[in-house]
């Protein structure tokens, strides 16, 4: 089913994502466009939407919050020397249309303008795709285009003096559950030991549901992962982890991360076989 707002992604024919293009929220939550809820195919809810904790965490996106100032995250935007700050410097991404859009997947177009200026035109290709009768594959690309006439800057709180925060780009906010979901990477386990680095791919484990996040190009897989499970549970794909990610004019930045969404708690030896599965490696 697709409507002006909302198209519905399916596995055959089990609806199992909801793509949101234009969504009513405050601009202080850096309005985008986002998937939720997202499911398994036994239909256990995997994402969350505004939930109280971060109320700018939109299930399933491209959230950065620093591109040139502008905070393209929501919520407060870390200062150097200040610290987290309410600021008035919140841009949107907008929904322009949809080159593809089939009930397997779509190509979309995105606008992302602050103080009515565009500084990035994106290009977004999701897919869903079944693996076993238990899990299936959400493909998500963004390329990033700077549109602007200078270079343009992607940070993050890392970048700005923030330690170990180095949060922007792909990110996925999971269902917060009683107990925090287990995190292992193929060789590492637990949130200290896999935040931060980079990793062919990521798991976040619960008794109900598994999610496996995968790099799928070369620059992808040398993003550090961002992993949080103990405050909330979260992964994202950090864009600037270090130094700030320079994007010159008409020149394009491009992810690719595919998530493997099954039911129930995956093994390592399971989830890099769905991993290799899904990836086609």
């Amino acid at each position: 089913m697709t409507t002006d707002d909302v198209t519905v992604l399916r596995v055959a024919g089990r609806p199992v994502a909801r793509y949101v293009t234009r969504p009513h929220l405050p601009a202080r939550l850096s309005p985008r466009p986002y998937l939720h809820p997202v499911t398994t195919l036994a239909g256990t809810t995997v994402t969350e939407l505004t939930p109280a904790d971060h109320a700018h965490h939109l299930g399933v996106g491209v959230a950065v919050p620093d591109v040139e100032g502008t905070n393209f995250w929501g919520g407060r935007t870390y200062v150097r020397d200040r610290g987290p700050t309410e600021l008035d410097n919140h841009g949107a991404q907008r929904h322009t249309g949809f080159q593809l859009r089939d009930p397997d997947g779509f190509v979309a177009q995105l606008r992302w303008v602050a103080a009515g200026a565009e500084l990035l035109r994106e290009r977004r290709t999701v897919a869903a795709t079944g693996l076993t009768p238990a899990a299936w594959a959400l493909d998500f690309t963004f390329s990033l285009t700077n549109v602007t006439p200078d270079p343009l800057t992607i940070g993050s709180p890392a970048t700005n003096g923030r330690p170990g925060a180095a949060y922007g780009g792909f990110f996925w906010r999971a269902r917060k559950e009683d107990r925090a979901p287990d995190a292992f990477t193929p060789d590492a386990e637990g949130e200290d030991r896999v935040h931060g680095r980079p990793a062919d791919w990521l798991a976040l484990a619960t008794d109900r549901w598994t999610l496996v996040f995968a790099g799928a190009t070369d620059a992808t897989r040398r993003d550090p992962w961002f992993v949080r499970t103990a405050e909330y549970p979260g992964v994202g794909s950090s864009l600037a982890p270090e130094r700030r990610l320079a994007v010159a004019p008409g020149d394009t930045a491009v992810r690719r991360v595919v998530t493997v969404v099954a039911d129930g708690r995956l093994g390592r030896a399971e989830a890099a076989a769905l991993v290799r599965r899904a990836v086609g490696t």
